[in-house]
């Protein structure tokens, strides 16, 4: 069984096949350069037969070499695709929930939950956990939506995740202590909002003690 063969994703310019115009256009080239004196009649004539008898834009580019301006530019082949960066297995899933809410209370989020695209975090005198450690994201890029007063919210992120924050806070403090982002394809959170009196901690996970 024959087998078909393979066309390349960049194939090389000088075997692309000459269309009727590539040819007139080096046709033109060449009357050009017996008008001004450079070729001889039997010169052109013999270049002309070259011409018209050219299937590649390869056999075309010869022919104008000599001609000083007229050489003929092959087209550059396109840039090849950068390389997407693998997707992190901690991607996907349908989200557990949406919205933490603690008023003058508590709320949690730890183990393996999943983040939505976009989660709220509200803490009104009361304080909310979110612990990123074990959970998965439904999409590549989350955002978690904090508004924190006279409340506290504590983010935990791990090495893995990319971690963007650019919250606000007056009379209060919006902290970030982690610093590096996570590998190529790593899931990216975006922590914003507003804190008034309040304060809201980024922090990677505590280091586990092993023995006593």
């Amino acid at each position: 069984m024959s087998r078909v063969s393979e066309v390349p994703a960049n194939p090389d310019p000088a075997r692309l096949r000459a269309s009727d115009a590539d040819r007139e256009r080096v046709a033109r080239v060449l009357h050009e350069a017996l008008g001004e004196g450079r070729l001889t009649v039997s010169e052109v004539d013999e270049r002309l037969a070259q011409v018209y008898g050219a299937k590649t834009l390869g056999e075309l580019e010869p022919i104008t070499r000599d001609l000083p301006g007229h050489a003929l530019a092959l087209p550059t082949p396109p840039p090849m695709p950068a390389p997407r960066a693998p997707q992190s297995g901690r991607i996907g899933g349908t989200p557990t929930s949406t919205v933490a809410v603690a008023v003058m209370s508590g709320a949690v989020r730890k183990g393996p939950w999943v983040v939505p695209e976009k989660f709220h975090a509200v803490a009104v005198m009361g304080g909310i956990e979110l612990d990123l450690t074990d959970a998965r994201f439904a999409a590549p890029e989350v955002t978690i939506q904090v508004f924190a007063l006279m409340g506290g919210v504590q983010i935990t992120v791990p090495e893995d995740v990319t971690v963007d924050v650019r919250g606000f806070a007056f009379m209060g403090g919006f902290d970030n202590s982690v610093h590096a982002g996570g590998p190529p394809g790593s899931p990216v959170v975006r922590i914003t909002g507003f804190a008034l009196m309040g304060g809201v901690e980024v922090s990677p996970p505590k280091k586990r003690r092993i023995g006593r």
